[in-house]
């Protein structure tokens, strides 16, 4: 049987494994499902249409599965998926997706959320990730796996942080994060490989000391060099983590902004529906 403290309410529509733990205080809304193993700690909300897989554990002040922070949203039936083996510590938020995105705001397995990070409408976080005290990501943003963020980093909406990335704490992501590199700095830029965690996450020196050569033609001289990727192709083409970098720094050249999502973004009828109201969108709109 679930462990639910006396304090916590449960609608009668939520389903919980046999070994979930609810603490004290907490909520779990209509339409959620928590896998075995999950423990939620005191004062936990998981608001609604949210499913939540194996051995998660959320901490104190948690609210998941929130209404999204978007003025376009209208309270269409939209979801939020977390996987399994995830920390999610105190006061983090996930919001769910909108009908204007994907519908759902995707979260793998093996994260690490730490205090006070929030995670807005639509985006999509792989796996292994860690992301640090009080980051902020923005609508439709995508973290691939194994990246790390520091703490009190802003990433802008439809941004990509690419795979075993690192991001130096206070950064202001405004593109796309190459693969794969270090980002710091104000404003943010390339600095360098991320070497590290690369090695850490299993790749041979042969793939490091390639990418140290990948990064000395494209990003040396303060931007992407495009002409360059054919070659860089060509001669690293048995290396798949250099075939992916370039795919990603050609996807995001081709994006809008140097972010390879937001040419995906598909908000015209909302915009439309502002023309001749007296209210300008503005750039906030997808904040």
């Amino acid at each position: 049987m679930s462990r639910v403290h006396p304090t916590a309410i449960v609608d009668p529509s939520a389903e919980l494994a046999d070994d979930v733990q609810i603490g004290a205080y907490s909520v779990v809304g209509p339409h959620v499902s928590i896998g075995n193993g999950t423990v939620l700690m005191n004062h936990v909300t998981v608001s609604q249409r949210t499913r939540i897989g194996e051995r998660n554990r959320l901490h104190t002040g948690c609210v998941v599965g929130g209404d999204p922070q978007d003025r376009k949203y209208e309270g269409e039936p939209t979801a939020c998926r977390i996987g399994d083996d995830n920390e999610i510590r105190e006061h983090t938020t996930i919001h769910r997706g909108t009908g204007n995105g994907v519908g759902e705001t995707i979260i793998g397995s093996g994260n690490l959320l730490m205090v006070g990070s929030h995670v807005a409408h639509d985006c999509h976080i792989g796996d292994r990730t860690v992301i640090a005290n009080q980051v902020m990501l923005a609508g439709h943003v995508a973290v691939e796996d194994g990246a790390s963020i520091g703490g009190g980093v802003g990433i802008h909406h439809f941004a990509t942080i690419g795979r075993f990335s690192f991001v130096g704490g206070l950064a202001r992501i405004s593109r796309d994060v190459p693969p794969f590199m270090i980002v710091e700095g104000h404003p943010a830029e390339v600095r360098a490989v991320n070497v590290i965690g690369m090695l850490r996450n299993g790749f041979e020196q042969a793939d490091v000391d390639a990418m140290k050569e990948v990064h000395r033609c494209l990003f040396r001289h303060g931007g992407a060099a495009a002409a360059e990727l054919p070659m860089l192709r060509d001669r690293f083409a048995s290396l798949d983590a250099v075939q992916h970098l370039c795919a990603a720094v050609e996807a995001s050249a081709a994006g809008m902004h140097g972010r390879a999502r937001e040419a995906s973004r598909s908000d015209d009828k909302w915009v439309a529906s502002r023309k001749g109201s007296g209210t300008d969108p503005g750039p906030h709109a997808l904040t």
